[in-house]
């Protein structure tokens, strides 16, 4: 690697000789740059009971069963939509809620027009100086415009004649960041004796570096002859942090791509065991390597893989998806056929005719959800913020001397769903549909809901205390601790009403097993309501039966993946399934 121009012979003279003893000289924005590139009084006034009945389940199962088309016909505030339409935690539903309420055109900045164009060729040492000229107002050009050179992948010619340029300048000295830069566009373009010359600089130059450049090293060295190297930058990490999952995960790829698969498994399980969650490419390089393998050892542990995407609530992306279709396929004499399909709302796979896991939790997994949310979220949680202890006990009582609710509605929150509506009105159709389906409903509200004014009139929600058992809680109180502590004391039948997704209650429990079990008990319990028709029905949205995990029973494995065409949102579960089965 040579810069050619005249008064430096060779390219390692551009830096000093004398090695760096101490940590390279990483600065915070450069890290910044390479990420860029590579959630008591008047007591019988807040509350009210309704004459109640033994719970009603199949009432219950009636009106969510009447999830139907409705007119599409817009009048006021509530727009029709299809009751068939993909359910609140469906993938890409989240992005299509947006794409209706789109944001204001007013405040749309005008995109900012590029005026600078970059090189196409390497410059001379005048050409580059004449550069800066026209750009002096530019501090540290040097810097900016390899930066440039980065965003838009420039060649890795155009920016070696940029170092070539500051070294004639500075006595052959380059500074570390633009090394690292060049060094990144080196790796982009896949540079492979650039990698090592720069590799070999910095090995001379710095004792140690910072973790972007130990990070580029090992992604550009992995695909050569001295990938093992790599390994050796690995363990140079190690001594200061736990590396990352995209290091572990080039390494990985490096010893399959190079046949070392015992290599690949060890570093897979030491990853595993600083309970880093591993890329999905690193677990599509597995199934890619193992394809046409007759293995048994092997195969086990991709089925261990599959297994860690169940326990974790993985999804393999498309590309994933098609690569573990083809390892079950290739395996000789295993006869496993694949096709990509869906689930149907009864749960049964339309690929082998099978009924896919049910959403329900079991009795001895509601029991150990209930506990943990009661002691975590209820009495543990940060609701104390805004309820007090006396407000939270008043309302525990209450709970204690009722019988179960069908349904628990969080007044306001429904309220608002419909904002050209009168928010009474709205709260007052929710409720009267549910109460002649002989359901028993609780609406948590607030004391000012109580008070007449043009939103919240006073006939309205005498006609909903008339209906529905009501807890007014303090204006300043958060309503969800009430929400779950009501459905869930409830028992499992008890389904709930709001439009808020519950991720920071979620964020609050203590483990990823807990809070894997809310999810699923929340896609089977919480209600969405698809549309309202002043005069006409609520619709209610269909509720999830099934799970959407990985999921096997030995001779068939079903996979829930990720469509590359559908942008999901993290709590949001994917709708396109990989169905397997053994042939007979």
């Amino acid at each position: 690697m040579t810069f050619y121009f005249t008064g430096i012979r060779s390219f390692p003279k551009l830096w000093k000789s004398n090695p760096y003893l101490g940590l390279g000289p990483g600065h915070s924005s450069l890290s910044l740059f390479l990420k860029d590139c590579y959630g008591i009084r008047n007591q019988e006034k807040w509350f009210s009971l309704k004459t109640v009945s033994p719970q009603n389940t199949k009432a219950m199962n009636l009106l969510i069963s009447k999830a139907r088309y409705v007119r599409k016909k817009d009048e006021g505030s509530n727009k029709q939509v299809s009751a068939d339409s993909p359910h609140m935690f469906a993938a890409g539903a989240a992005k299509k809620r947006s794409q209706m309420n789109p944001p204001s055109k007013e405040h749309v900045l005008p995109p900012v027009k590029n005026i600078f164009q970059l090189p196409t060729k390497p410059l001379n040492s005048e050409e580059w100086d004449k550069l800066k000229e026209d750009f002096k107002e530019k501090a540290n050009f040097e810097n900016w415009i390899i930066s440039q050179m980065v965003k838009c992948h420039s060649s890795v010619d155009v920016a070696k004649s940029v170092l070539a340029w500051v070294a004639a300048k500075n006595s052959g000295i380059v500074g570390y960041d633009l090394l690292v830069k060049y060094l990144y566009l080196c790796v982009f373009h896949k540079q492979t004796s650039e990698i090592i010359d720069v590799y070999e600089i910095m090995k001379a130059r710095y004792k140690r570096l910072e973790s972007g450049a130990y990070t580029l090293l090992i992604r550009g060295l992995i695909h050569t002859d001295r990938w093992r190297e790599a390994l050796l930058l690995l363990e140079d990490i190690k001594k200061v942090m736990i590396p990352s999952k995209k290091n572990y995960s080039d390494c990985i790829q490096g010893a399959l791509f190079h046949q070392d698969v015992n290599v690949a498994w060890n570093l897979y399980q030491e990853l595993l065991g600083h309970d880093i969650v591993p890329m999905l490419e690193t677990l599509k390089a597995f199934f890619d390597f193992g394809k046409d393998m007759k293995d048994d050892q092997y195969s086990n542990k991709l089925q261990d893989i599959l297994l860690y995407l169940r326990n974790n609530h993985l999804y393999p992306g498309e590309s994933f998806a098609h690569s573990i279709k083809t390892w079950f396929e290739s395996v000789p004499g295993e006869q496993w056929k694949g096709q990509f399909t869906t689930v149907q709302q009864s749960g049964q796979c339309l690929g082998c005719g099978k009924t896919v896991e049910s959403i329900h939790l079991s009795s001895e997994e509601y029991e150990f959800l209930k506990e943990k949310i009661m002691r975590d979220v209820i009495d543990g949680g940060d609701q104390y913020k805004k309820t007090t202890p006396q407000e939270l006990k008043r309302f525990q009582n209450f709970v204690k001397y009722h019988p179960p609710f069908d349904i628990v509605i969080d007044g306001l929150n429904v309220a608002k769903m419909f904002p050209k509506a009168r928010e009474s009105q709205v709260l007052l159709d929710v409720v009267s549909q549910l109460a002649k389906q002989n359901l028993q409903v609780l609406v948590l509200g607030r004391k000012h809901m109580l008070k007449q004014n043009s939103r919240w009139r006073k006939d309205d929600m005498e006609k909903v205390q008339k209906q529905a058992s009501f807890f007014f809680a303090d204006n300043i109180s958060e309503d969800d601790p009430f929400l779950l502590y009501a459905t869930l004391h409830s028992g499992n039948h008890c389904k709930f009403i709001t439009k808020d997704l519950m991720r920071d209650h979620k964020a609050c429990l203590p483990d990823a097993k807990t809070q894997r079990l809310f999810f699923k008990w929340q896609q089977g319990h919480q209600l969405a309501i698809v549309s309202r028709h002043p005069g006409s029905k609520i619709t209610f949205q269909h509720i999830l039966i099934y799970d959407t995990v990985v999921q096997t029973t030995g001779d068939s494995w079903h996979i829930p993946y990720d469509d590359d065409l559908v942008e999901r949102y993290s709590y949001e579960v994917p709708t396109k399934w990989l169905c397997l089965y053994r042939k007979t």
